[in-house]
């Protein structure tokens, strides 16, 4: 059975996710097996895993600074925002329907037997489970029934590391106060403090060090430097989706929709160096960019309908009509076309038009599509031409099925029958999520879109993008091991099981 270290915050964005993931690659260059592990997670930015189960993106990621394939087991609880009208409740990879946050926190100690057989599971093939809190331990009126935080930590009883984020300043009264406002048992779980998102000299810092460990009772294991990584981020809390200006030769304007969801979709543009990429969510700012990205959404008749209130959906129409690229991903491929409809109230009942771009219809199902996906890109007109013949691969999550009279966007792999999107001249839209991860994909795009300003090519990139990923990887790793005191972490894991032999290989 692994033994078990959790991560907790003194606030949301305090950078438990990245921790999380930078600790696993230290512990897994030092010869173990490690598996993340959240039992509750509030993201709109979500992930398919192999067997079809959907799970937070950023735990696949954490998976993935593993070294290992993203498993649903490693976050059984996956909380999707509806707006006002609360949240779709995913359990062990399967929507289980909607519930008001008043109904979810009534009824969530029901799921507590799912969270530690799916625990219990994972500790079974592992030398190390990494748990992430939620928000903070310190929320006082969410305690009682707790299942992320405390009342995790009980059940599994592991010790505990908390984390403060000391780039919005505050950081001794976020630690101190979180402690102070947890009982006398779970303070004892506080094994060690971690002061995260540093920028300067460390000198200046440690003289308040020392007074904040007599105060917490805990010592502090580490100063975390704020380090820029391209890694995948936590939704709305994103420092990416603040970009309002594009400082690089090719404009691409993404639409901020209220309900965005899977915007890690277009990182991958960003490495490109001609490529830059900004999030607009008024008319007046949308200018005239090189191309408009519709992307996903969890609610997509009411994001709809803000595009129109909003007076983009205007201006992406005169925008498309003058030749200006549009593509839709997900929702945003719903939203290109002629009608949308919700017989079921899959998303609260409905219908409306879309802005009919592209020749499809779009009724929404009552059981979601969930699938990893290969497919063949074959548009034969206008700017996505370039596409064609390219491979992509990525996933499907979504719950309407769409009818399309336009040309394929693309075809499954082994199946040419199946239509796996849409494109008429300069519009084209897909399902499918990940389809920038492939760098020849990006690359291609941005040649087109230079070529069309009337500017040379850019020069050829011949890039892994796997690679690319694996050595983000490892410079947090190096950034993880050179702040924390990795000696006192091995301790605080080990001490549970003083009896177990060392975990630690040789030479680590």
């Amino acid at each position: 059975m692994a033994r078990s270290l959790m991560i907790q915050g003194t606030m949301s964005n305090a950078g438990k996710s990245l921790l999380v993931a930078g600790l696993a690659r230290v512990l897994v260059q030092d010869g173990l097996r490690v598996a993340p592990f959240k039992s509750q997670n509030m993201a709109l930015n979500s992930f398919v895993a192999a067997d079809g189960g959907e799970m937070g993106r950023a735990q696949a990621m954490q998976a993935e600074a593993a070294g290992i394939a993203p498993d649903v087991r490693m976050n059984p609880i996956l909380l999707k925002p509806e707006g006002e009208r609360g949240s779709q409740v995913i359990v062990g990879g399967r929507a289980r329907g909607s519930m008001s946050a008043r109904d979810y926190f009534t009824h969530r100690r029901d799921l507590v037997p799912e969270v530690m057989a799916a625990y219990r599971d994972l500790a079974a093939s592992y030398d190390v489970v990494l748990v992430e809190g939620a928000g903070s331990p310190a929320e006082i009126n969410l305690q009682r029934d707790d299942i992320v935080n405390m009342g995790l930590a009980r059940l599994i009883d592991a010790p505990v590391l908390l984390v403060g984020d000391i780039d919005p300043g505050g950081v001794f009264a976020q630690l101190v106060g979180t402690v102070q406002l947890l009982d006398a048992a779970d303070r004892e779980r506080v094994r060690g403090l971690v002061i995260n998102k540093f920028r300067g000299d460390v000198s200046i810092l440690r003289p308040g060090l020392a007074p904040l460990e007599e105060l917490c009772g805990a010592p502090v294991l580490g100063v975390v430097p704020y380090v820029d990584l391209d890694l995948d981020d936590e939704d709305s809390l994103s420092s990416r989706l603040d970009a309002r200006s594009c400082a690089r030769v090719i404009d691409i304007a993404v639409v901020r929709l209220p309900h965005l969801s899977n915007f890690t979709d277009f990182s991958p543009l960003e490495r490109n160096p001609a490529a830059g990429v900004r999030y607009v969510a008024r008319a007046e700012d949308l200018g005239r960019p090189d191309l408009v990205v519709l992307p996903g959404t969890k609610q997509t008749l009411d994001d709809l309908a803000w595009l129109k209130e909003a007076g983009l959906a205007t201006c992406i129409e005169v925008l498309a009509a003058a030749g200006t690229p549009i593509l839709g991903i997900c929702g945003g491929y719903q939203m290109l076309g002629e009608h949308i409809e919700d017989p079921l109230g899959t998303e609260g009942g409905g219908s409306a038009d879309g802005l009919g771009l592209l020749p499809v219809r779009t009724s929404f199902a009552a059981d979601k599509r969930l699938a990893q996906t290969e497919m063949e890109l074959c548009p034969r007109e206008g700017i996505f031409a370039c596409w064609n013949g390219l491979a992509a691969r990525g996933y499907e999550i979504h719950a309407g099925a769409t009818v399309s009279a336009a040309a394929f966007f693309a075809v499954a792999r082994g199946d040419a029958s199946q239509n796996m999107g849409a494109v008429r001249e300069n519009v084209a839209g897909t399902y499918l999520h990940g389809l920038f991860d492939e760098p020849a994909v990006v690359d291609t795009l941005v040649d087109a879109l230079l070529t069309a300003r009337g500017l040379p090519s850019s020069a050829p990139r011949v890039h892994d993008a796997q690679a690319y990923r694996e050595h983000q990887y490892d410079l947090l790793a190096d950034t993880v091991r050179a702040s924390l005191d990795m000696e006192a972490i091995y301790h605080i894991i080990e001490e549970g099981a003083a009896d177990a032999p060392s975990m630690r290989r040789e030479g680590a």
